[in-house]
């Protein structure tokens, strides 16, 4: 053997067993490095969590704008389109300064008198309203709260934010065109602070009253507001027509809607809004969001043709003004039941919520002779109680499980399902409503006439509440005359009224 082949020998001798042994030191690194079966089910399980977190948290914050769209520019315009052109400012900042003035007593308070609990030394009040651990938003941060495991706790509190704002601005229908601006802020404030908060922790606090899922002596089911919202603000709205009265001229003048297409696009937006106001009251993004989503837009759709049927038949012509209010009526009416019922039910409450609403708001009321200025008590009190009795009869535990047995299983929800208890406690809840509602409003109203007035002076009342309350109007008609002089060029000033008619 030469030296270079004892050189290779030797070599080999050498390298191999080296690369053997850091062979095996490189595969044990990787094995010790390498996460367990339990570690990446574990890894698995929270990226998971983090989706669902990050998906159900997008979906709340998008339901939480489409709720605010609601109230402005929905009913903003919806309203502001149904009074006369000199009420029309007034009646669009009615619903603009309670987004303002509500979200400021809900962070300080409101947030926790309706959502917060009380120590066990005071649980008899829990049943009514929640405690003060919420106060200035405290504790209310980016973690889940016990209302909603997958979002912030921030989230859910401005959710429900939304739903505080457009209620009493709900309210304000029934007194359009007569009543103080201050005198509004007042009461709106107190209401909000009286009824609402107290009503929205017996219907969805821990603990409250009605809470069906969270230990309520009467398990109403309420899944997105039919009780809080509707029926609280329409017995209200009746209390405020009865107790300001008649506007000057009613019925005998003609009080016509001065822009229906505003009106029209206002519907429009509360029918686009209220996805997030019935389908984000699932509060994730799951199946039971998807079945409100549909059940809501099958209840506006067939409540729209209920009553323009009835319209049809008994007035000859189908008008733009009711399809438009019976489409707000289903909507209404499917609001406390759109995550307890099927889509074909919600077809059923929409079509009764119509023709309820349409005899409401026709016959009940001129016989009444009540002055409701834009139906706020037809179509909200009244479709709110139809949409409430309904969802008692209609429930069903394929869709959402309210009631267990000892072993878990569900029970029956509604009538149809073999559940008739639930309608009474439907109209119990309704019935709580109802009379805190009524009697609140009265007391209010009387408090804040014996002070400051509630209803502005005829004089005020017959030039209008743009400029009596506010210096401004809603449609500069000078300004117009202006442009039409400038454009008109050598036209003679006798023409000018000929000019103002034709474009009028």
């Amino acid at each position: 053997m030469n030296s270079l082949s004892k050189k290779t020998h030797l070599m080999s001798r050498v390298l191999i067993p080296l690369s053997l042994m850091l062979f095996s030191v490189l595969t044990w690194a990787q094995d010790a490095a390498a996460p367990t079966l339990e570690e990446r089910l574990a890894k698995a399980e929270s990226a998971a969590a983090a989706a669902q977190t990050a998906g159900d948290n997008a979906w709340m914050l998008v339901c939480s704008a489409l709720v605010l769209l609601m109230t402005g520019p929905g009913l903003a315009l919806f309203y502001g389109g149904l009074v006369r052109k000199k009420n029309v400012l007034a009646t669009m900042m009615q619903s603009f300064i309670m987004m303002a003035v509500i979200t400021v007593i809900w962070a300080i308070f409101g947030y926790s008198l309706a959502f917060g609990k009380i120590d066990n030394q005071l649980d008899s009040w829990n049943l009514i309203v929640g405690g003060f651990d919420f106060l200035f938003l405290n504790g209310v941060g980016t973690a889940p709260s016990a209302y909603a495991g997958t979002i912030p706790h921030l989230t859910f509190m401005v959710f429900q934010l939304m739903f505080a704002i457009i209620t009493p601005a709900l309210i304000t229908g029934a007194f359009a065109e007569r009543m103080k601006f201050s005198a509004m802020l007042v009461f709106c404030t107190l209401w909000a602070v009286i009824v609402y908060f107290p009503l929205a922790h017996m219907v969805w606090g821990d603990g409250g009253l009605l809470n069906a899922f969270l230990g309520g002596k009467i398990p109403a089911l309420d899944f997105a507001g039919g009780t809080v919202v509707h029926i609280s603000s329409g017995f209200s709205a009746l209390v405020c027509a009865l107790f300001l009265g008649k506007r000057i001229g009613y019925p005998k003048t003609p009080f016509a809607p001065h822009n229906l297409v505003l009106s029209v696009i206002g519907a429009c937006l509360l029918w686009v809004g209220w996805f997030g106001f019935n389908a984000g009251s699932a509060v994730a993004a799951g199946g039971l969001a998807s079945n409100a989503f549909v059940t809501t837009h099958f209840g506006a759709a067939a409540a729209a043709l209920g009553w323009l049927v009835v319209e049809w038949l008994r007035i000859g012509k189908p008008t733009v003004l009711g399809g438009i209010s019976g489409a707000v009526a289903g909507l209404v009416g499917i609001t406390p039941a759109a995550g307890f019922v099927t889509p074909m039910s919600a077809l059923a409450i929409g079509f009764i919520a119509g023709v309820v609403c349409f005899v409401a708001v026709t016959e009940v009321k001129k016989r009444l002779g009540y002055d409701d200025s834009l139906d706020a008590f037809g179509v909200h009190g009244v479709g709110g109680f139809t949409g409430a009795i309904l969802t008692g009869v209609f429930a069903n535990s394929a869709v959402n499980t309210v009631f267990k047995d000892a072993n878990g299983n569900a029970l029956p929800s509604g009538l149809l399902e073999g559940n008739p208890s639930q309608v009474l406690n439907q109209f119990l809840g309704a019935l709580i409503a109802i009379v805190l509602t009524m009697i609140v409003t009265y007391l209010l109203l009387k408090i804040i006439d014996i002070t400051i007035g509630v209803r502005v002076s005829g004089e005020d009342e017959l030039s209008g509440l743009d400029i009596s309350q506010h210096g401004e109007e809603g449609y500069n008609l000078d300004a117009d005359l202006g442009v039409l002089g400038t454009v008109s060029g050598s036209a003679s000033m006798s023409a000018l009224p000929e000019m103002v008619e034709a474009k009028s």
